[in-house]
């Protein structure tokens, strides 16, 4: 019965909420890095082989996801970290810990460092609100290509009869600022359009950036529960 009540009294203090909210962040931090790296990759090959291709007319944007995978990168690794040591601050400021190990007393300074979590991950759940809005951009415009395409595909779409079936219809991403105004040619239409919304990249990207959009929403959940 001694072992039996040291393992209960073990499994007390385990702090079921931190846990989960450990494991839901470790989830939602991986699927928008992994998944949000792959899509940056697949948007610049959409971007370089349909509507921007001269190299130097999308010298910047390169630049930028270049960055924005760095910065991928880097949130990795700190939210591995992050989330190891908050799980362990939660372990040990659960009220079944503090009576297991009572002759330890808690301090200033281990409140003052239990209220510096709190305040950061306040931070981080703000910073990472924002990031769920920025992640929805991408899929935003992907679903406006998709619809355009399926617009395409309707047999009952009515064009002009001056112009041949579906060269009416044209996606422009420079309307988005994504690449510049001369950028060549900058804008889809027709056949090309139907010719990206069938790529492999296409399909990629833009179900990946869906998965990313909701690891990010699932790590601003994890933040808020903690």
């Amino acid at each position: 019965m001694g072992c039996l009540d040291c393992c209960i009294k073990c499994l007390g203090g385990v702090p079921y909420a931190s846990l989960v909210a450990t494991i839901l962040c470790f989830s939602g931090v991986a699927l928008f890095c992994g998944c949000g790296h792959v899509a940056l990759t697949g948007t610049l090959t959409i971007l370089e082989t349909h509507f921007s291709k001269i190299t130097t007319d999308h010298a910047m944007l390169t630049d930028i996801i270049q960055l924005m995978q760095y910065v991928i990168y880097g949130i990795a690794s700190f939210f591995f970290l992050y989330g190891i040591i908050l799980l362990a601050e939660g372990f040990y400021t659960t009220s079944a810990v503090k009576e297991l190990h009572s002759e330890f007393k808690t301090t200033i300074c281990g409140r003052c460092i239990s209220a510096m979590f709190v305040f950061l991950t306040y931070i981080l759940g703000v910073a990472w609100l924002g990031v769920f809005g920025f992640s929805a951009v991408p899929v935003f415009l992907f679903y406006n290509m998709w619809s355009t395409c399926a617009a395409m595909r309707s047999p009952v779409t009515t064009l002009p009869s001056n112009l041949p079936s579906n060269e009416s219809i044209c996606v422009d991403m420079r309307q988005y600022g994504i690449i510049p105004w001369n950028a060549t040619p900058g804008v889809a239409c027709g056949s090309t359009l139907l010719e990206i919304c069938n790529s492999s990249e296409f399909y990629l990207s833009y179900h990946l950036y869906i998965v990313a959009c909701a690891g990010a929403g699932a790590t601003v959940i994890a933040l808020t529960e903690r």
